[in-house]
């Protein structure tokens, strides 16, 4: 990859369009001011006061908002939201960022997922307390699941590329569902040559036809195995092994070690982009994923797509106590950068 194909690239992505389905959560950062602490009259216990908030598109809300901070010109998301004050304002996040939120299914039956994060303020730095999260805990329902699957074949053909987010860890309590998981593979294998990318927390493995990405612990636990002081040998004998099973590409984070990233025909490592200074690695798993599909998008191979992901994520991670993002201009500049040390 030279630099001159990383410009050619920035100038596709508003001709792009991607389908983000998943787990959309809101992320809801509650500043509290601990000088301001004060006791309960009723409890005795400390009322904290909060002083500001910030709310932003998580999970797959995340993805978009990197997607659309690079320039993709279209966004369409597709996921399932509860009729709550919490999906209000995760709706009215996504238009702020103007994503498409023709596809959000609302629902009474449901609750909007959240995240709230308590953030403790003194002396101007903001510190994270115990987080307090909002999730469904019971199978998400049939018909919603129909709703879904008849979205993912409605918007099919006007895309360029469809992102799975597969943020919750309960079994079938999200919007990526088993029998969701089916109906992408079988489209996938209606579309060969189609651009499906899926992130999953805990049921990688579940895929098949599609490319694949997890961290290296999310990895080895398919496994059995720790990744603690494991060998990058060994994740690419367990990479090689998700790989055969999906069919497809398999991209596995590193952290500081980059991605190994994984096809039928080759094994490729791709460095991590060293950073200096405080880092905030909340949402680089999503960065990763926004820059490595629309660098695909726009005609990168795999292996150059990632090297952008791992760009993408190393601006983003420089952002502390929020999801960062990074800007085409950003890219640019560090990929200059980068290139010049190679």
């Amino acid at each position: 990859m030279i630099y001159e194909d990383v410009g050619k690239m920035v100038l596709k992505f508003p001709e792009v369009t991607i389908l983000v389905v998943g787990d959309y959560f809101l992320d809801k950062y509650l500043i509290v001011d601990r000088a301001k602490d004060e006791p309960s009259l009723e409890t005795g216990l400390t009322a904290y006061q909060v002083v500001n908030k910030r709310l932003s598109p998580g999970a797959a809300g995340t993805v978009v908002n990197n997607l659309k901070a690079l320039g993709v010109g279209r966004v369409i998301t597709l996921g399932i939201i509860g009729e709550d004050g919490e999906g209000y304002d995760l709706e009215k996040g996504l238009k702020a960022i103007k994503a498409d939120t023709s596809g959000l299914i609302k629902t009474p039956y449901r609750v909007t997922p959240t995240y709230t994060k308590p953030m403790s303020i003194k002396n101007g730095v903001e510190t994270e307390m115990n987080r307090l999260d909002i999730k469904n805990w019971t199978p998400t329902p049939t018909e919603l699941e129909d709703q879904v699957i008849e979205g993912l074949y409605d918007l099919l053909s006007l895309v360029d590329a469809v992102i799975v987010v597969d943020q919750v860890t309960e079994k079938d309590c999200g919007v990526v569902t088993t029998r969701v998981k089916k109906a992408i593979s079988k489209m996938a294998r209606s579309k060969k040559d189609f651009i499906i990318y899926a992130d999953s927390r805990a049921y990688i493995d579940d895929f098949t036809d599609i490319m694949v990405k997890c961290n290296v612990h999310e990895l080895m636990r398919i496994f059995g195995e720790n990744a603690n002081g494991i060998s990058e040998n060994d994740v690419v004998k367990c990479a090689k092994k998700l790989q055969n099973k999906t069919g497809k590409t398999v991209f596995i984070t590193m952290g500081e070690k980059g991605q190994m990233v994984v096809s039928d025909k080759k094994t490729v490592k791709v460095p991590a982009i060293k950073v200096e200074g405080p880092i905030d690695i909340t949402g680089a798993g999503d960065s990763v994923t926004a820059g490595t599909v629309a660098a695909m998008c726009a005609g990168l191979s795999p292996q150059d797509a990632a090297l952008i992901g791992n760009i993408v994520a190393s601006i983003t991670i420089q952002q502390i106590g929020t999801t960062g993002i990074a800007v085409p201009e950003e890219v640019l500049e560090r990929t200059r950068r980068i290139l010049a040390n190679i």
